[in-house]
């Protein structure tokens, strides 16, 4: 049976999913057990350096040990990830390229871009396993007198028009994320689109926008420096490396799980045998000690568990954030 990432329903609800099916088939082809005898491609939809980057060369070094066969990092950045994802869907379904795909490829991106998305992830991507997933902080410019999410939000309710929030871009996780807050706290804020979110976080630190939510690893070092206040982390539970900083919840406001997170798809049709194993290596790597230290100073939470985990994650984020962005009329020129 083929692998495709979303299933049927899924299309019709307008949410861009991973069908909980695509997994369970066998290969479509003969069996693959002398799997791999070459060169494993990861691509990665951002340039290098990055945290995405990062995650695909520490993860890949390991698989090569596992799998007796190099992996090649390949940066293909631009167009939100759809660069990357349209070259890896269209690649050969054999098991040697790979996509380390985020959150926006896999589930914002269908729901903001609709039919001018330049890939399907309902028939064109494969689940392998879910990597892992970094928190998000709410931080503040010193100068905004909150040092709480309740206290935000009754100071954004008595001063209308005087509260600006920084994202990375129209239609990023971190734009998404607080207009997801503003609608569960009944609050306002105008939004400040940037070109990144280093760019957002500078002016933010300058004091042109007051307020953003940032993924941790870009956000901690100017909390830790004094720069930015940190009033809470988007998870369910404390960062283990800022265990000083509450939850949303903690903090005096609805929950906000708006987690980061990382996964290894595959171009549809690639054989089960394949994805299993591929899958069972991703899930022995990411329990080695030292990949989990290195994670935790990253302040990544271990996923792994069966494709079925991503297509769980997916399904959930697809939904929610397409009701965010249909609810904020957000448009992608």
């Amino acid at each position: 049976m083929n692998t495709t990432l979303l299933s049927r329903r899924a299309v019709l609800l307008g949410a861009a999913t991973l069908s909980s099916g695509l997994m369970l088939g066998g290969a479509t082809g003969a069996l693959a057990a002398d799997y791999p005898t070459r060169p494993i491609r990861i691509v990665v939809p951002y340039s290098a350096g990055g945290l995405t980057d990062v995650l695909a060369r520490t993860l890949g070094e390991r698989l090569t040990q596992r799998l007796g066969q190099p992996t090649i990092v390949d940066n293909k950045p631009g167009g939100a990830e759809q660069i990357a994802t349209s070259m890896v869907a269209k690649s050969a379904p054999d098991g040697y390229t790979l996509l380390l795909s985020t959150m926006t490829g896999l589930a914002v991106n269908p729901g903001l871009y609709g039919p001018r998305l330049q890939y399907d992830p309902n028939k064109e991507l494969t689940p392998v396993a879910l990597v892992g997933s970094v928190p998000s902080i709410v931080v503040v410019h010193p100068d905004v007198p909150a040092k709480t999410m309740a206290e935000l939000s009754t100071y954004a309710k008595a001063n209308p028009g005087k509260l600006n929030y920084g994202s990375a871009g129209n239609g990023t996780p971190s734009h998404l994320a607080v207009e997801y807050y503003k609608r569960q706290n009944g609050v306002d804020a105008a939004h400040i689109a940037y070109k990144g979110g280093a760019p957002a976080l500078q002016d933010l630190m300058a004091g042109n926008v007051q307020m953003m939510i940032a993924i941790a690893p870009e956000a901690l070092p100017m909390v830790k420096s004094g720069k930015l206040r940190a009033l809470a982390v988007t998870s369910h539970r404390r960062l283990a490396t800022a265990p000083e900083i509450p939850t949303v919840q903690e903090s005096g406001a609805k929950p906000l799980d708006a987690s980061f997170w990382y996964a290894f798809v595959a171009p549809a049709g690639t054989p089960g045998e394949v994805v299993g194993k591929l899958n069972a290596a991703l899930n022995a790597v990411l329990q080695e000690p030292a990949v989990r230290t290195r994670l935790a100073e990253l302040n990544v939470e271990v996923g792994g568990g069966s494709p079925a985990v991503l297509v769980e994650q997916v399904r959930t984020d697809a939904a929610r954030w397409k009701k965010v962005i249909d609810d904020a009329g957000i448009k992608i020129d």
